[in-house]
């Protein structure tokens, strides 16, 4: 994240009200523009079809297939996404410029088979569709595995500006070929989800392979046994599988949904929620992206390249002092922030989901899910700076911690009735913020000791 963290920093460094606003803008584009732009984009298919005429249960269709789309491609490649980024972020630490792009084909061949191969097993076993919807979802979801890892492998390269720009551009196409091919009704809308994705994916790739020169074509380095870090391939599984395995549990318990397309399963009561409250993040993603990515970054760096040159005891003690602080702030601002704006959105949601013509019987959830929500980016944060303070088991076990958790109380507020719906998530999250505060406190006191007596 060196990227961000230094074109933040040369924008605060103007010392002014005008380029702090700058900066959290900027920050806010960079950390949620990306996933708006996708929500917003296929929201605006959705609508464009219903002002079509074309039947609302085929929208709906569209929208549920879109969901499990999303769902499946990131828990199947979430692990993928981390490995894959700590393997670029040290052949880049090592000069080795010429193995990344081989390695990124590499990835992306054995991506394609394995989530081909997967896809055809599902789709040939659990659906009945017609054979052109099949192949269709199939290629849909091949191209997003292998999108989240080309924009991981970008965010690694520090290509911010350049991702939001294509992803405008392949989600305007998106939403134009919806509109062009609506006549195919279910098919057109699928492969104008097709066409916008390919867009991007191809995209970036052609970007990829402007900067990076090699002499391969392929390899597989990455996967040699010294390279390999299975912490990480289960962080982000399980990172991902917590993020989702509440919307399972919810899609397929047969009181709390109903069956849109095939296997496919919807809970209206559920998703509409924590979609809507999901857009609250991005002041605290924005506050966030600053916070870590210069304050933090800033003494981090000047702390470790403090321990490299073989400071003095002392100094390094007055580096850490700082950086603790600068942890503490970022983390302090983020709640702050956010907290505002759950406030501000409390306050606005009747009106909110009037203006939406949302039922006001949605706002117990929208508000517990509200919360939720707003914990996940504290959440998000203190995972960052473990990252950084290379506390992979940490991370590891606060994942698997909120993934379990977050099955077990939310199949508990099932049991307890809709008084309950939504308290699974935000608890898992709030236990996982609290232990995780519990053990960043203890890294950051046994610094020195884990630095210097456990280094190899």
């Amino acid at each position: 994240m060196a990227g961000i963290g230094f074109e933040l920093r040369k924008i605060l460094s103007r010392d002014s009200y005008t380029a702090t606003l700058h900066a959290y803008v900027y920050a806010g584009l960079i950390s949620s523009g990306p996933w708006v732009l996708s929500i917003v984009s296929v929201m605006l298919v959705g609508i464009i079809s219903l002002g079509l005429l074309l039947p609302n249960a085929l929208v709906g269709q569209f929208l549920v297939t879109v969901t499990y789309l999303m769902a499946s491609s990131l828990i199947l490649t979430g692990g993928l996404q981390l490995f894959f980024t700590r393997f670029v972020s040290d052949r880049l630490f090592e000069h080795k410029y010429e193995q990344i792009l081989p390695n990124l084909l590499g990835v992306l061949l054995l991506v394609t088979v394995g989530a081909g191969v997967l896809g055809i097993v599902v789709l040939g076993l659990l659906f009945d569709q017609p054979l052109i919807y099949r192949v269709l979802v199939l290629s849909n979801f091949v191209v997003l595995c292998n999108l989240w890892l080309v924009i991981i492998f970008l965010s690694g390269m520090k290509a911010y500006n350049r991702i939001l720009l294509v992803m405008l551009v392949g989600y305007s196409l998106m939403v134009a070929s919806a509109y062009v091919l609506s006549f195919l009704q279910m098919p057109g809308l699928l492969l104008a989800l097709l066409i916008g994705h390919s867009t991007l994916l191809f995209l970036f790739l052609y970007d990829i392979l402007r900067e990076y020169r090699a002499e391969k074509l392929i390899a597989f380095d990455f996967l040699e046994r010294r390279h390999v870090f299975v912490s990480l391939l289960a962080t982000g599984f399980f990172y991902n599988l917590g993020i989702w395995i509440d919307k399972f549990l919810f899609w397929f318990n047969p009181g709390t949904s109903s069956a849109v397309v095939g296997p496919l399963r919807a809970s209206i009561l559920y998703d509409l929620p924590i979609f809507l409250a999901y857009l609250a993040i991005i002041p605290g993603m924005a506050v966030f992206l600053v916070r870590i990515e210069t304050d933090f970054a800033e003494w981090y760096d000047r702390l470790f390249r403090a321990i490299r040159e073989g400071e003095t005891l002392q100094h390094i003690g007055q580096l850490k002092t700082e950086m603790t602080l600068s942890i503490r702030q970022g983390l302090l601002e983020i709640c702050k922030v956010q907290g505002l704006t759950a406030v501000l959105l409390f306050l606005f949601a009747p009106r909110l989901l009037e203006w939406l013509g949302i039922s006001s019987y949605y706002l117990p959830l929208f508000y517990i899910d509200l919360i939720g929500v707003s914990i996940q980016v504290v959440f998000m944060a203190l995972l960052n700076v473990f990252f950084y303070l290379d506390k992979r088991t940490v991370v590891l076990e606060l994942c698997v911690l909120f993934a379990v958790l977050n099955a077990v109380l939310t199949l508990l507020s099932m049991y307890l009735g809709p008084s309950f719906f939504g308290y699974g998530f935000t608890l898992s999250l709030l236990i996982c913020v609290l232990l995780g505060l519990h053990r960043l406190s203890t890294a950051l006191e046994d610094l020195e000791y884990d630095t210097f007596m456990l280094s190899r």
